[in-house]
């Protein structure tokens, strides 16, 4: 790097000295930023060289985006947070144990299988109804005999139900797996929130909700301590899977360059307080702005990056733990 000093007899008098690098990395100190150079980030310094205050480079209008966008996600990220807040409130209210909430699974699981069971049952009927169907029209045909209108009606009717029958246990089906999913969801947090989580059971940093904070890029601070350390891991992740060089690193956003190439990936790191004493750090990934960048994007690779951060974080914040 080629280091320029802009005025070397600087008087001993002045009160500021600036440091500037500009696109190429040639490094500038000077007492005047020339009005071309205004746009680059510059530090302050003092007599002795101490950074005073430091000058953000001037946003371009793809940077102002980016933070609109960002602005936008904290947003969403609040809405999210507001209403998990408020489904807690109704979670400890409506359940005095966990063996209430339990027992409220367990009606709900045995309601789903009469239902499932029901819909069984009457789908046996249906075909055992059509067997008996086709074989009168089958009867007819051995005769020789044109099949009456009214079976070949009764049939398309009864196979007409069938399908609809089958596509209505396939539905309940579903809701039962996503029921599960939302009940077992509903015991962890219910643990979470009462401390009741025992010795045998794996401890893990619950979010708003665990498929939430995979897909987001969530990770929720315990305390001060834990944040700052978590801070500094996520940096290492940003830098380790952003493709491009890093361009804003302060205590509150850690982000790395714009996309330049279609298989550019750029991450960003966001600290966003949730009350007074907590915050959640949000990882987003953003690609070129083309029909392949946006392929990237929605592509597994990006979805595993993000769905890596929570854990890589836990993982180094145990390790720092057990050392």
């Amino acid at each position: 790097m080629i280091i320029l000093i802009a005025l070397c007899n600087v008087p001993a008098y002045a009160k500021k000295m600036y440091r500037w690098e500009d696109d190429q990395g040639n490094v500038f100190f000077s007492d005047q930023i020339p009005p071309e150079h205004s746009k680059f980030r510059r530090d302050t310094l003092s007599k002795k060289g101490r950074v005073l205050e430091t000058t953000d480079k001037a946003k371009t209008k793809e940077e102002q985006e980016l933070d609109k966008r960002l602005q936008e996600l904290r947003s969403a990220q609040e809405k999210i947070i507001e209403k998990q807040k408020s489904y807690d409130r109704v979670l400890i209210s409506t359940f005095r144990s966990i063996d209430d909430l339990l027992l409220m699974i367990k009606g709900k699981t045995e309601s789903m299988e009469s239902q499932i069971k029901a819909t069984d049952s009457n789908l046996n009927r249906l075909q055992f109804q059509l067997d008996g169907q086709q074989k009168k029209a089958a009867a007819f045909e051995r005769n020789a005999q044109k099949v009456p209108n009214e079976l070949l009606k009764d049939i398309a009717s009864t196979q007409q139900q069938i399908q609809e029958t089958q596509i209505s246990i396939n539905r309940l089906i579903e809701k039962q797996s996503q029921m599960k999913k939302a009940d077992n969801a509903d015991i962890e947090r219910y643990l979470f929130l009462t401390q009741l989580r025992t010795e045998n059971q794996p401890k893990t940093n619950l979010t708003a909700s665990i498929k939430d904070a995979n897909e987001l890029g969530l990770f929720y601070c315990e305390n001060d301590h834990q944040c700052n350390k978590a801070w500094e891991i996520g940096r290492n992740f940003v830098h380790f899977h952003s493709t491009t060089g890093a361009d804003i690193d302060s205590d509150k956003l850690i982000m790395s360059r714009q996309p330049s190439k279609d298989t550019d990936l750029s991450l960003s790191l966001s600290k966003i307080a949730v009350n007074e004493s907590e915050y959640q750090l949000f990882l987003d990934i953003r690609c070129r702005d083309s029909s392949l960048g946006k392929e990237l994007c929605n592509s597994g690779r990006v979805n595993e990056i993000r769905s890596a951060f929570r854990p890589y974080i836990n993982d180094a914040l145990s390790r720092m733990t057990d050392q």
